[in-house]
């Protein structure tokens, strides 16, 4: 739980290193504040098997459970229309089988931190009304992980979910509610970015399979700019 607490408080340092002052001048601050209901809905299933040494059936597949969490996301405008966003969130999943592997329970309590930072083009349609598109890098550490029970009945000691780059587009709504920054806001991104799960059997490596996370995180509530 240690590298869990660094990740989480390196991800906040982040968001709070942006809290520079409005520009004088400005009608707008400069940062923007949002406190979210989330909703992480992942695919997980296998693309590729590397490694079987326990004979997986055909039509084995897999998927990666949803997870509904509260998350914060701290943004800096460069110009009216031009910002640079993070967020800060933990999202806890378990591995379930399909298919062949019908419910079967493969990994439990993996926790995905997704280090994510996007550009973002703010549309100007109407008073305090303000579409957006982003898009950007992120960074998926996953940690916590065990094996399941199913997985543990065929021999699995141990599982590993790898840490990956992958790609986020978003697009959104700012909803400005009074002149004193506060505001509503919904948000939905889709993320690129896959895993290679390593399930080992004492010092052997029995089953090593490529998955498409690949999660829409569904975002909304409340936004304030100062």
């Amino acid at each position: 739980m240690k590298r869990h607490n660094l990740l989480f408080a390196a991800c906040c340092a982040a968001a709070i290193s942006m809290a520079t002052p409005a520009y004088a001048g400005d009608n707008e601050g400069k940062i923007q504040l949002k406190a979210f209901a989330t909703g992480v809905l992942p695919d997980g299933a296998i693309t590729d098997v590397k490694t079987d040494l326990i004979g997986l059936p055909a039509g084995s597949q897999t998927r990666a459970t949803d997870s509904y969490v509260p998350t914060i996301a701290a943004e800096y405008f460069l110009s009216s229309n031009f910002s640079i966003e993070t967020i800060c969130c933990i999202t806890p999943h378990d591995v379930r089988g399909t298919g062949a592997l019908a419910r079967a329970r493969l990994i439990e309590n993996a926790i995905i931190l997704p280090a994510t930072v996007t550009a973002k083009y703010h549309f100007n349609l109407s008073e305090g009304v303000k579409p957006y598109l982003g898009a950007g890098p992120t960074h998926f550490f996953i940690f916590s992980e065990d094996v399941g029970a199913d997985a543990a009945a065929l021999g699995a000691t141990d599982v590993n979910l790898s840490d990956e780059l992958g790609f986020v587009l978003q697009a959104g709504l700012d909803l400005k509610l009074n002149d004193k920054g506060l505001g509503l806001s919904v948000d939905a991104k889709r993320y690129f970015v896959g895993t290679t799960a390593t399930f080992r059997a004492g010092a052997a490596t029995a089953l090593q399979t490529k998955h498409d996370l690949d999660p829409w995180v569904i975002s909304a509530g409340l936004a304030y700019r100062f």
